[in-house]
Order: C-alpha cells, then structure tokens, then sequence
C-alpha cells in the first residue's frame, strides 16, 4: 500500500457513493439524525439568544444570492453562510448528537452542510442522507486518524479540525467532484481546518458553537472552489507539510479507509438528552436513577461525588463554561430533573438550593474508570442529610447506541425543543417530511417548514 493510497481511497469514496450502497438500517439512521439535528437548531434559532440574532445580522449585512435557508427564521442567503449560521446553531443548546470514540459533534456541521447544499442545487432527501453518511464516515474517521486527545493536547478542537474535512466530503458528493476534485477539496479543507480550545474561557457561549459553524462553512467552501478548478494540496492527508504532521504527535493515517464502506459511524451516534457537555451524561443519569430509586428530593442531599476517569476529569471539574461543569450541572439536574438551554445560555441563576448543592459537589479523579476518552463510565455517590449514601454505575448514557433511545423517545426530545418556535402542527409536519425525507425530491419541502 502506497501513502498515497489513503488520498485515493478517500476520495474515490466520496464521490462514489450513492444512494443505494446505503443499508436500509444506516438510511433510518439518518433520518434519526436528521430529526435530531433540526430540533437543536431550531431552539438554538430562537431570537431569544444572543448569537442567533449577530449571526443573521452578519448575512444580511453581507448580502449575496439568496439559495439556501437559516432555518428559524427562514431568511435565504448564499449556501456558504447558510452553513456557517445553522452549523453554529447546531452546536448552540449543545444537545445535538455526538460520536463518543472521535469526540466530534459531527451533525452539527454536517446536517447544516448538507441541507444547505441540497436546497441551493435543487436536490432531494435521497441525496441529502447519501451525503449525511459520507461526510459522517469522513470526519469520524479524520478525528480517530488525527487521534482526539492528541488534537486536545495541542488545543486543538477535534470537532471543529476534523468538521472541515467531513463538510468537505459531504459537500463533494452532493456537488459530483470528481475524484481529482475532491482530492483538492479535502487539500482547501486542510488549508483552512481550525478551531480552538480557548473557547472554554469565552463565558457568552458564542465562541463555542461558532467553531461548528466555520468547519461547515468551510467545507462548502473547500467543495465549491475545486468544483470550478480552484488548485489545492494535492495529498493533504500523506503529502509533504500534511495534517498530520500540524495536528497530531500520533498519526494514525490508516483507520482513514479502516473498514471504509462497510462500517458506517453515523450507526454509533449518540444521542444527547441533556444541554451540557456529553462527558457529563452518564453521571446526569446515575444521579437522576439515585434520585428516582430511592425516592429522595434535593433538599435531602448532602453531598454529591462524582467519580470520572482520571484523564479526563479536569474537563468537567469546575470548568468556566457552565456546560462543562460538573459542580453547576449536577445540581441543576438534581433540583429540576433537568438540563435545558437556558441553563446554560442564560446568566447562571442564583439559586440558594442549587448554589449549596455546587458547594458540596466533588468530582473524584478515578483511575479505575475509563479508558478516558474512549469511555467516560462515571460513578455517582449521593450522600444524603439523615448520613445515608448511595451510589450507581453508568458505563453508557441514555442514547448510546449501547443504551439507545427509542423512536417515541425521540420525536418527544424533538417536539420538546421545538415547542415555542413553532406551531404543533408544523412540528408534526417536520417529523412526518423527515421520516420519509428519502421520498422528498426537492430538500426545499423540509426547509419550508423549519422556519417560523
């Protein structure tokens, strides 16, 4: 196998792959994630936070031809910034799905990247999912190749560096480069792929999302330019000054084509049910079973110890970013059952209960637990004030695909977001369109009814 093999593979795939080499079982998953990923945005859209409206001001400020919508509130702009202001609002709630082994938020570029593209060209659900699948596969496998703690280690945000290349993919397909083209592609890709971790000391949340927001406008970008000819990198994964060597200390090109076309990533997205940083889950749901089992309220708690693999506990211990903090978000849940946008959008509120709850909440660095990131199984101790405790386990968070959300469970976190921004009846519309969006032969029919 030559170097070279894993640029040529690639992008043989992208731009190879159509419709019916889909199993049935990852075409479902698709639309799973589709529903998910618009229900996200469509809360994010909501005039009520503060990105959503600089965003649509930026575009209108810009200008440009009108083809693609930003959903909520429905103004059509240029396909390049429709990506950038719904991938940004993907990521916004922070309660769209993610792909635990790559650490990447990858619907949240990529369902922007795709709707975006399909609507501006005229095409329908069967492309849109087709693509959704290849971009999934892409940039799960550029994150695992870059290696996730080694992007991390350098500041790096997984998500965002490899959200470019799987917006690069998706868009290629959608567009029909050819192969010389997309390998150009992915070369602009590399050019622009970006995204740093010093969002976590931006406390307006605006900085956070927006890397989402430029990996998908990026890669529509990248895609748009080696369609007209426009020169790039020829072998940005192998060649000479390549990604790996800029991003990683351990490269690990091979799992780029690891079992490429037959394993699809988008079958081990994992759905989020709470509005926090995903590594926070699998202890929201320990403490909530405590919780429910034992038949106890906030008032009866004494402390909470929340015990995270050792590696990886720093990121949630007392992290600026409401989000990621496991002393702010564990007694939200513990007093309203609950973690929704407002939570973590909106001034941290102040709560008498909830701010001595965070005082007596710990998070223990476990180096029995893990591997961190691979795994992030999380054990939660409630000791209560009558001097009980109890504590429970969990490997896998609700939504996993190990510990999988049903279809009713689903479309209920669905209406739950959309309620408020839009009327009942669009929304049972949307889950309808969406269900047989493969049917649909012109995206514009789903993007119509996304809007207020």
């Amino acid at each position: 196998m030559t170097r070279r093999l894993h640029i040529d593979r690639l992008s043989e795939y992208v731009v190879t792959t159509q419709f019916e080499d889909i199993p049935r079982s990852v075409v479902e998953q698709g639309k799973v994630i589709l529903l998910d990923t618009l229900g996200a945005i469509i809360r994010a859209a909501s005039d009520r936070y503060s990105a959503g409206r600089m965003l649509l001001q930026f575009v209108k400020d810009l200008g440009g031809k009108k083809e693609s919508t930003i959903i909520g509130p429905g103004y059509k702009t240029s396909a390049v910034n429709a990506a950038l202001v719904n991938g940004t609002m993907g990521y916004y709630c922070d309660i769209e799905s993610h792909h635990a082994e790559s650490i990447t938020h990858v619907a949240a570029v990529l369902v922007p990247t795709v709707l975006a593209l399909t609507e501006s060209n005229g095409l329908g659900g069967k492309e849109l999912l087709t693509s959704l699948v290849v971009g999934y596969d892409v940039e799960t496998r550029v994150s695992t190749a870059l290696g996730p703690s080694a992007l991390y280690a350098r500041g790096f945000h997984p998500s965002a560096v490899a959200g470019c290349f799987g917006a690069t993919a998706a868009a290629g397909n959608l567009l029909r480069l050819s192969s010389d083209q997309q390998k150009m592609a992915f070369g602009l890709a590399g050019c622009q792929a970006c995204g740093l971790m010093a969002w976590e000391t931006d406390h307006t949340e605006n900085s956070r999302p927006f890397q989402m927001g430029i990996a998908a406008r990026n890669g529509v970008t990248a895609a748009l330019l080696a369609k007209k000819g426009f020169g790039g990198p020829p072998d940005i994964f192998d060649g000479r000054y390549g990604i790996f060597g800029a991003f990683t200390d351990n490269p690990q090109p091979e799992k780029l084509i690891e079992d490429l076309g037959k394993r699809f990533t988008i079958s081990e997205a994992t759905i989020k049910l709470y509005s926090c940083c995903a590594f926070l889950h699998p202890g929201a749901d320990a403490l909530l079973s405590i919780l429910s089992k034992n038949n106890l309220d906030h008032a009866d708690i004494n402390e909470i110890h929340l015990h995270f693999p050792k590696s990886g506990a720093a990121v949630i211990d007392n992290n600026e970013l409401k989000s990621h903090n496991a002393q702010y978000i564990l007694p939200i849940l513990a007093v309203n059952r609950e973690v929704n946008i407002d939570d973590i959008l909106h001034e941290r509120r102040s709560d008498r209960e909830i701010d001595r709850l965070s005082k007596n909440t710990h998070v223990v660095y476990d180096e029995e637990l893990g591997p961190f990131p691979e795994k992030y199984s999380s054990v939660v101790v409630v000791g209560t004030r009558d001097g009980k405790r109890y504590s429970e386990k969990v490997e896998y968070a609700k939504g996993h695909p190990k510990n999988p959300v049903t279809r009713k469970e689903l479309e209920t976190k669905f209406r739950r977001l959309a309620s408020g921004e839009l009327s009942e009846k669009r929304i049972e519309d949307i889950i309808r369109k969406v269900g047989q969006i493969e049917d649909v032969s012109n995206v514009s029919e789903l993007t119509r009814l996304v809007c207020k």
